[in-house]
Order: C-alpha cells, then structure tokens, then sequence
C-alpha cells in the first residue's frame, strides 16, 4: 500500500506540512501533481508565465527526488481523471494534501474526498500556506474580524514560535515510493508554450527585508521582496518568511499579516468573488466605457504613473504595490469603471496573483471592502508621482514619450472633473448606506 502527497500550492519538498504527515504515515509515498484543466482551459494567454513557473518548480522537486530513486507523477486533466488513473495505478491507501481556501479549491477538494472515499482512501488536509487560517484568530465572540487592525494585533499576540517551526521532511526521505522517473509532462504537450523566465529571487537579502518600511513606497527601487509569486505556489515556506520577518521588520511582517487577512476574509465570505462585501457599493451606477479600459489596460491614459504601472504589468506580469493601488483608484474612481473589471485584468496579468489578496485590494481601492479606503479618497495621479517617484525615474523606465506634446495633452480625463464626478456617482449610490 502506499500513500501520495498531492501538491498544489505548495510546490516544495522541505518544511511542507502535508508531506511531512504522508511520509509519517508508515506507508511509501509518491508526490503528486495535476495540471488541472478546469483552471488551465480558462487561460486565454498560451504562453503564461505563470505555468513556466509550476512547470520550472515540478523540474527543481523531479531534480531532488531523482537521488532518491523516486519521482513525481504529473497528470493532465481534472482532478477526478487524476485520481481514478491513480487509483488505478497504485494499491492507494491514503491521500495527502494541504487546505486550499478558495471556493473552487473548497468544491475540488471535497469532490475528490467523495470519490476517494467510495474507493476506500481517506483523505488527509493540513494547514500550510498560511501560519493562522480561517477560525483561528477571530473575535472573543467567535465571529471573523473585519477590519484589519484588530485582526492583526490578535494576530500577533498569538504568534510564538511554535507556530514557525518547520517540518523536517527531509529526515524522512528513505520513506518515498522508488520507482523510475515518469517525466513531467512538456508545457507544449499540455497545450502552452515556453516562455521568458526572469523569475525574483526565493531568498532575497536580508538587508532588504531589514529596510522594507523605508524603501517599500518607491517604484523605481528594488525595495520590495517581490515574493508574491513565491507564497502564490508554495515555493517558499510562509514559516521561514515568517521568522525572518518577525526578526528583521515588523512592517514587512504586517504585510504578511495583511495576506492572511484576506485569505481569512474570503473563507468566510466567498460571495465577494462576485459581489461587494458592503451591499450598498453595488449600487453604484459604474460608467464601465469599454474603450477608456482598454486604454487603462494598455497604458494610454495619459496620466503616466498609471500607464507606468499597466505598461510594467503587461510587459512583466509584475507592478509595484504602490503603483498597484494608484492604478486600481484610478480605474474605479477616476473611470468609474467596475472593480470586478480590473480585478481580472490582473487576474489575466499577474504572476503572483491571488484571488483573496487580489480581490480585497480591488475592492480596498474601490471603496467596497472590507476595511476599505474610503469612497471619497480618490488618489492624485501627479501627488503619488512627486511623492513617491519625484525623479520620474521609474515613470520615465515605461513612458519614454512622457514629454512629448502628444502625450501630455492625451489625458483621458483631467483630475479635477474626474473626482467631483466620481463623488457625485458614489455619492447618489450610498446615500443610504448604513
């Protein structure tokens, strides 16, 4: 009999909770991996960069069990033809995998307990990606916080290091299922393409973590982790992050905390994949002009941190989390266009994206979240430029022709107009609120 350890967001053989309990569990264990066409048949874009990445990081896991004459078993399909061809494939006695908090991952998940179940496997989940998830910190009355503050100073009276120790996997190497090398499957042969890497770093420098409250706010410097990408996929440890963070600087430890609130927030409100999480936001009569997106997307809005910022994402599937927060303000507020458009333009776009992260600072900018901005705080394009990037090196890195006649007199809307407008139409709309 032997077990398999099923990797999803968590694509790593150290400190790796669900691995850890499958090589503990006295039986042989094969890793597992599914390139879920449920997801991958909604990829417009063939040559993700996102997949490069899963790909690249199954090559690395199939690189260090090869010593231990053992391998990974990648499968193409849904997640129930993975696992009947497994069934089929091993004397399977139990699954292992780690919690997944998004709806589709909730629904995927139990539909393949049921189906291992009526075959007689149990089914195993753990916590990994988070270090405190859904109903562990909450309110002294039980209910989940909704606003950010208070979650996180609970959050960090909680904290010991108890909660930071890794799991020593690698003391239960010998314990993997030996077997030949099953090739993990070619991107094109699963119907993508190769593309450029030029992927962060796993391990930034600790001088940087050290400086993070300081350099963080300025685009044109290497002042941010760019980890995002790393925690999206599991490629990285959380605990790890977690230590060091808790050692070198609060403010890039609260960031963390800020990912676990709105992971939180989603497994307990998953209707905001959808809907605002204040009702009354719904309301609002969105302008949602389908050619002043397009310029949005394309950087042609003639406000040129803006179109900095969407050139940056188009070009590298990265946007600096300043710029991220003045491109969402001036879409919703300045456009008034729907969240839920610019929410999955950056779905489309980011190579760190994550729906819960993602959709709560959609909804932070647009006024409609929870522990949100204000409906009447529209950020100032050119007040965000002197303060955070008064050299214009960074705006000057993605917009060449910034002083050039033609662009300067290409805005799409002048300031002024835009945010009396936008406080007219939030106003009329939330009236009521409350």
């Amino acid at each position: 009999m032997i077990a398999l350890c099923w990797l999803r967001r968590d694509l790593r053989l150290n400190d790796q909770a669900a691995l850890y309990h499958a090589l503990r569990s006295g039986f042989p264990v094969v890793p597992v991996f599914v390139f879920d066409t449920n997801i991958l048949d909604d990829l417009e874009d063939k040559a993700d960069r996102r997949l490069q990445f899963i790909h690249d990081a199954l090559e690395n896991i199939q690189l260090q069990l090869k010593p231990l004459k053992s391998t990974l078993d990648v499968f193409s399909g849904t997640p129930e033809a993975a696992f009947r061809h497994w069934m089929q494939k091993y004397p399977l006695k139990a699954v292992y995998t780690n919690h997944d908090y998004e709806p589709y991952a909730r629904n995927r998940d139990a539909a393949v307990a049921k189906l291992l179940e009526a075959g007689g496997i149990s089914f195993h989940s753990y916590k990994d990606q988070v270090i405190f998830e859904q109903n562990e910190v909450v309110k002294d009355n039980g209910e989940p916080y909704t606003v950010f503050t208070p979650y996180s100073k609970k959050w960090l009276s909680k904290l010991d290091d108890r909660h930071l120790r890794s799991y020593p996997t690698e003391e239960y190497h010998t314990v993997f299922y030996q077997q030949e090398v099953i090739p993990v499957p070619s991107l094109r042969s699963i119907g993508f393409e190769e593309t450029v890497r030029n992927f962060p770093d796993s391990t930034p420098e600790d001088a940087l973590i050290r400086h993070y409250d300081k350099t963080r706010d300025y685009p044109a410097e290497q002042g941010t982790s760019r980890l995002g990408v790393h925690l999206r996929f599991g490629t990285i440890s959380i605990r790890a992050l977690a230590r060091k963070a808790r050692q070198l600087n609060q403010t890039y430890l609260k960031e963390l905390i800020w990912r676990e609130f709105y992971q939180m927030i989603l497994s307990h409100f998953p209707h905001l994949v959808h809907r605002s999480f204040r009702p009354a936001y719904d309301a609002i009569q969105w302008r949602n002009n389908e050619e002043e997106f397009a310029r949005w997307c394309r950087g042609a809005t003639g406000y040129p941190i803006v179109d900095a910022g969407m050139r940056e994402l188009n070009a590298t599937g990265f946007m600096h989390n300043r710029v991220r927060m003045i491109t969402a303000s001036f879409l919703t507020k300045h456009l008034l266009t729907d969240w839920r458009w610019g929410e999955a333009y950056f779905a489309q776009k980011l190579l760190d994206y994550e729906l819960a992260s993602n959709n709560g600072n959609w909804q932070w900018a647009a006024g409609s979240g929870c522990d949100a901005a204000p409906y009447f705080r529209v950020f100032n394009p050119a007040l965000q430029t002197e303060k955070f990037d008064k050299g214009l090196e960074y705006v000057r890195r993605w917009v060449p022709e910034m002083d050039e006649p033609a662009y300067m007199s290409s805005a799409i809307i002048a300031h002024d107009a835009a945010r009396q407008r936008a406080l007219e139409v939030y106003g009329k709309a939330l009236k009521n609120e409350g």
